[in-house]
């Protein structure tokens, strides 16, 4: 291969002489300009990577943080509204339905057939932006259950057209006022304070003052109005549609036996009378012979709030006065 010659101006014969580049001159300069496309390449990269891709990093994590406000505002109302359904919920199954005598509803039917842990499952573990779509399931599980709720108070406003007059000998009220109702005992197991045995309390004990006024907290007749033993004073009340109520200890009776009794009429006063450490009342409610919680049956005189505190002192209550 012919070698490539190059030119340069000798002044000692004042002539441009012709001058061969050697191998190592020839791959000095081949190793230069590799070089230099390599430092030239390399820069345009860091531009590039840089430049742009900092600009798409930064667009996508102000686009995550949208997200983010939007799921914790959207959350915040969603969780707000389940606590409504719940209140609803516990107001369905508890009251209503329990007035009327009808089966409490299913989960599955509640949810008007919404496989909750089934489309659930496939979205744990998922990232930031799917929350959004998460939550939508959510707001479609609210929506099934609002739509289930609709369709059980149609049922049970057709079951109360049905039964117009029952409601009121269903019992309904406390039976002290509310602001005197403070529960020591609620209904469930519990330690006789007597003969340190557990056994059912069939009832709820309310502490109060001795002389505070009792209320029927259904229509109905009074059967007993007497002493009864471990009891102390004592009435009892037949409401009709296989309800009874029992109001123990008392320290006055105000009413007969036989004689008919409206719901908040006063029947008797709190006392400390029969197998009684201190003065409190001891209220039952009983469906076909069978006592049954009666904190179920205190929703028409209380707000959802009182109700769930309510709800709450009864569980909390463990210290049978009788």
């Amino acid at each position: 291969m012919e070698k490539k010659a190059y030119y340069t101006y000798n002044p000692a014969t004042d002539n441009f002489e012709r001058v061969y580049p050697t191998l190592k001159d020839r791959l000095s300069h081949v190793m230069r300009l590799l070089l230099m496309s390599v430092l030239i390449g390399g820069a345009l990269f860091a531009m590039a990577y840089f430049g742009f891709a900092n600009r798409t990093e930064r667009e996508l994590r102000e686009e995550n943080v949208r997200l983010r406000t939007q799921y914790n505002v959207l959350e915040r109302r969603l969780n707000a509204s389940m606590k409504v359904m719940e209140k609803i919920r516990n107001r369905d199954d508890n009251f209503y339905r329990v007035m009327m005598q009808m089966e409490p509803m299913t989960v599955s039917r509640r949810n008007a057939g919404f496989d909750y842990e089934r489309s659930y499952s496939s979205m744990r573990g998922i990232t930031d932006e799917a929350l959004v779509g998460m939550l939508s399931s959510q707001i479609d599980l609210l929506d099934r259950q609002l739509y289930s709720q609709s369709q059980s108070f149609d049922q049970l406003r057709a079951a109360a057209a049905d039964q117009k007059g029952k409601l009121d000998h269903v019992p309904g009220i406390l039976p002290i006022s509310i602001e005197d109702a403070t529960i020591s005992s609620g209904y469930g197991q519990r330690r006789d304070p007597i003969t340190g045995m557990r056994k059912l309390h069939e009832g709820i004990d309310f502490t109060a003052s001795i002389g505070t006024p009792v209320y029927a907290t259904a229509d109905g007749v009074v059967k007993t109005a007497r002493r009864t033993g471990g009891a102390g004073n004592c009435v009892e009340i037949a409401h009709g549609y296989n309800y009874h109520t029992r109001y123990a200890h008392l320290s006055e009776i105000l009413v007969e036996e036989e004689t008919p009794v409206k719901r908040g009429d006063i029947i008797g006063k709190v006392g400390s009378s029969g197998k009684s450490t201190i003065p409190h009342l001891h209220y039952e409610v009983r469906f076909k012979g069978e006592a049954e919680n009666p904190v179920n049956y205190f929703y028409l005189n209380l707000s959802p709030d009182e109700y769930a505190a309510m709800l709450e002192q009864a569980e909390d209550a463990g210290q049978v006065l009788d």
